[in-house]
């Protein structure tokens, strides 16, 4: 039965006030209990729907767990038809997990365009954490050096390869990459300097800069600016 709380409120106060408990009990008796009835209904489901949620993400991990058995074992067809599965019907984070492991199935079967595609998919999905939107944009860039375009890399991750983004790192080198597989040698050393001249860069990816900037100038192709 529907009331407005605030009337039904004001009509129990004013019963109290008047000292006529029984009446009030009489009159909104079982509205107390219906209302105490709904709360406990409400609280029982609430901890069976979350035994559930629990069993069926266990479930669902176990599924999950078993795909990547099958992708190491080399059987990447299977494992793509149970990561699709997952990705249809599985809960919690495995169907995100799911599909960025089948992207990358894709990408080791030859599927380049695929896989790229579906990183780029996950990148721009509202609802996916912004880290693993980021993980996807420089894990598609990466896949591009080898077919696609500076122009393209650059618009997956430059926004990235700034000081505030912990993908920076990733999002230089692999800007560098393609700036310097595009021969321009100029920009691949503005890349590889940023990372190099950036303490909190990793050390492998560092020394890869490094390298890289050796050559560059032993080129002779990317001389520095005359002050």
């Amino acid at each position: 039965m529907a009331f407005n709380d605030d009337s039904f409120i004001r009509e129990v106060n004013e019963e109290l006030r008047s000292d006529q408990l029984r009446f009030v009990w009489r009159r909104f008796g079982r509205i107390f209990v219906g209302i105490a009835v709904l709360i406990v209904f409400a609280t029982a489901a609430f901890s069976a729907y979350r035994y559930w949620a629990g069993n069926q993400a266990g479930s669902t991990g176990d599924k999950f767990i078993a795909a990547l058995t099958l992708a190491d074992q080399n059987k990447s067809d299977e494992a793509l038809a149970a990561l699709s599965a997952i990705e249809k019907d599985g809960l919690g984070s495995y169907p995100l997990l799911a599909k960025m492991r089948a992207a990358t199935l894709q990408a080791q079967k030859g599927d380049v365009t695929g896989a790229v595609a579906a990183f780029t998919e996950i990148s721009k999905q509202s609802g996916v954490p912004s880290v693993i939107r980021d993980a996807a944009r420089v894990r598609a860039a990466f896949l591009l050096v080898d077919t696609g375009t500076y122009d393209q890399i650059s618009a997956q991750v430059e926004e990235l390869a700034v000081p505030a983004n912990g993908f920076r790192h990733s999002a230089r080198e692999v800007l560098g990459l393609a700036a310097f597989k595009a021969g321009d040698f100029v920009k691949a050393r503005q890349w590889y300097q940023a990372i190099v001249d950036d303490q909190q860069s990793p050390r492998n990816v560092a020394n890869r800069a490094q390298m890289m900037l050796d050559n560059i100038i032993a080129s002779g192709k990317a001389p520095l600016a005359k002050g």
